[in-house]
């Protein structure tokens, strides 16, 4: 279990904050989704139990967290509405970057707030944050080809296709690819 509970800083885009679950949280969630205390004090409310009734991502970042707690600085954070408060979604990188500093994100929109930008939103920050970090030097998402929202999101980035992988859970897989640079000299 990790000793600590720092949670990284919040990252703002124009209708969201995206906040970071601190690993003790991020455990409790996931072990004991009822347990509100993980709420307390917190800018945020769950009335539509985003990660509690499907754990989405924690069934892979939980065990990563308690094997190595450091390894948190790179996961979960709430999709928060700011004119809510309410959390509309979660998104969450796969783990630290890789050899070649490669970092890929996964995200998800509850249901009620799907086309509405959010992911666009999400993502411009989560991409954003992560390409002032060092050892980051490429960004990937992957998605499955017949999902047309999620296409058309990573597309208006303007990331490259390079190429198709078969998820052992999701099965086919388009991987889009940008460098970290080019990112920043896009969207910096």
């Amino acid at each position: 279990m990790p000793q600590d509970d720092v949670s990284e800083e919040m990252i703002a885009t124009p209708r969201l904050e995206l906040h970071h679950i601190s690993a003790v949280d991020l455990i409790s969630l996931f072990e004991d989704p009822e347990d509100v205390s993980i709420y307390a004090g917190k800018p945020y409310i769950n009335p539509h139990r985003v990660l509690m009734d499907e754990s989405g991502p924690l069934r892979w970042r939980v065990p990563q967290v308690k094997a190595n707690p450091s390894v948190n600085k790179w996961f979960v954070r709430w999709m928060v509405n700011t004119a809510t408060r309410e959390i509309v979604g979660g998104i969450s990188f796969h783990g630290p970057p890789d050899e070649q500093g490669m970092m890929e994100i996964g995200l998800s929109v509850h249901p009620d707030f799907l086309r509405l930008g959010y992911a666009t939103e999400a993502l411009a920050g989560m991409w954003s944050w992560v390409v002032e970090q060092a050892g980051v030097e490429l960004l990937r998402y992957t998605v499955a080809p017949d999902n047309l929202a999620s296409v058309a999101v990573v597309e208006k980035f303007g990331f490259a296709s390079v190429g198709q992988q078969i998820d052992p859970e999701d099965g086919p897989e388009d991987i889009y690819e940008m460098s970290a640079n080019e990112f920043r000299q896009r969207f910096s």
